[in-house]
């Protein structure tokens, strides 16, 4: 008896040491939250459990996959990295100077990304944002050029990449401002030349998806017209808005229309970086959650596929060096709930009250306003100086008409919408380090078909090499 034990355990210790074939990843999803740190993920989860009445979290959905670790972010020249270099990192594997996409450090030699690997291996592609398709991150992925401001040179990059299926808000430089003769051609002009159909909205691309060979998806004109660099925050949304979960499910429905094929889709939650570069932490939370939403849409196709998926989540780098806590041992993130909307949200409420009184605003009108979209007086309680300081600043941009717009990184706001920001988030008990990137590490989960590639500490550069090994990608 004691030897046929023996034996069954040779049996099975020789099964385990035998090689086993893993299945490779046929579909990959790569998510990456632009700016999104350690902090803002664990302040989104605390957030959601302060709402829930406990002290803890509230889980979200990608922050529960099996594999979990962080990643470093330096670029090739600078401790902290800046989107272009870091989404270059993402992208090939390779380090590169800050401002520079898919290039080398020399800033002449061509990189490529895992996107052109996955092309090359017959996938199909799909590069998205919720900002515009010609910014850094998602730019990473298709384009070559030594200036992440040459907007409308990457958006020619776009069509040469010839990737199936991009998103975003927009194309930001679609006719060549530099070119002051404006003889260049339109990136629209341009789509039917290259077999792209342009759709705007998911409506539209309900409709135009199917006889489309490869398809981009825009917002619809109408908000472009308001603001082209990006689709509305999560916290600003209305109902027609188009959304990131949108966005990711049109390119898995596009992507799968030839099923024999795998596909490849980066899918960028952008607005975390400008929410955060604003100092905003009840707008940051909201896109958190928002990404998380997309990531959803992801794992229900993951759901379908279990064994040939690979969803794999990150960030290019944190951004304002975001503070849980400020000193006094505690938090106060629920008081969040009562910002409806963000800091350029109000902003274009105190300028809309600016044109309807004719710049003559009374401060009971603007305290109103304050009290809907901060709850200030009524769920928010305010101290002397508080208030005084919401006086003041309404007094110097309203009465004295002083009005010195703050800027940020992508904004540019109303002094009073920035210091109702400043306190809500002080009585939340979060702080800022500064309004642009850090060198903070950032978060990295991953599920389904080798995913198991994704543990221990990692720089930027080991993502893409580890997603080409788990989808039999050469890469280049």
């Amino acid at each position: 008896m004691q030897k046929l034990f023996i034996s069954l355990l040779l049996f099975i210790a020789i099964l385990s040491a035998a090689p086993v074939s893993a299945q490779q990843a046929k579909y990959v999803f790569y998510f990456i939250g632009d700016g999104m740190g350690v902090n803002q993920v664990q302040g989104t989860e605390l957030y959601r459990g302060e709402l829930e009445g406990k002290i803890g979290i509230s889980p979200i959905l990608f922050t529960q996959f099996p594999y979990a670790t962080t990643s470093t972010t330096f670029s090739a020249t600078n401790g902290v990295t800046d989107s272009a270099a870091a989404g270059t990192a993402l992208a090939s594997g390779k380090k590169t100077k800050n401002g520079t996409i898919g290039k080398a450090e020399d800033q002449a030699t061509d990189v490529y990304s895992v996107a052109t690997w996955a092309k090359n291996k017959g996938y199909r592609v799909g590069i998205t944002t919720s900002v515009s398709i010609d910014h850094a991150t998602p730019a990473a992925f298709y384009a070559h050029n030594a200036e992440r401001s040459s907007s409308y040179e990457i958006g020619k990059n776009l069509y040469e990449a010839g990737f199936d299926f991009y998103a975003g808000s927009d194309f930001v430089d679609p006719y060549n401002k530099k070119d002051k003769s404006g003889q260049s051609e339109s990136l629209y002009d341009m789509a039917a030349q290259k077999g792209y159909v342009i759709a705007r909205g998911y409506k539209d691309y309900q409709k135009k998806s199917k006889k489309a060979e490869k398809i981009i998806l825009f917002q619809s004109e109408k908000a472009s017209e308001k603001d082209n660099s990006s689709i509305p925050y999560a916290i600003d949304r209305d109902k027609n808005d188009l959304t990131l979960s949108d966005i990711t499910r049109s390119a898995i429905h596009f992507l799968t229309k030839d099923s024999e094929k795998g596909f490849f889709l980066m899918v960028e939650g952008g607005k975390i970086d400008w929410a955060c570069h604003s100092n905003d932490a009840a707008t940051a939370f909201h896109e958190v959650m928002d990404m998380d939403a997309a990531v959803r849409v992801a794992y229900e196709f993951y759901a379908q596929h279990p064994d040939e998926t690979l969803i794999v989540i990150t960030a290019d780098h944190e951004t304002g060096g975001f503070v849980l806590g400020t000193g006094a041992y505690k938090l106060n993130l629920q008081v969040l709930k009562n910002q409806k909307v963000s800091e350029g949200g109000f902003t274009r409420i105190l300028s809309d009250l600016r044109k309807k009184y004719n710049q003559e605003v009374s401060w009971e009108t603007v305290k109103q306003a304050l009290k809907k979209n901060f709850g200030f007086w009524e769920n928010v309680q305010l101290t002397e100086a508080q208030e005084k300081r919401l006086y003041d600043c309404y007094e110097k941009s309203f009465n004295q008409q002083n009005i010195k717009l703050e800027k940020s990184e992508y904004a540019q706001d109303e002094p009073l919408a920035g210091e109702a920001k400043r306190i809500i988030n002080e009585i939340a008990l979060v702080g800022w380090t500064s309004g642009g990137h850090s060198a903070g590490y950032v978060p990295v989960f991953a599920i389904g078909a080798g995913a198991e590639k994704f543990q221990g500490r990692l720089d930027n550069t080991d993502i893409p090499e580890k997603i080409a090994e788990a989808a039999g990608f050469d890469r280049e």
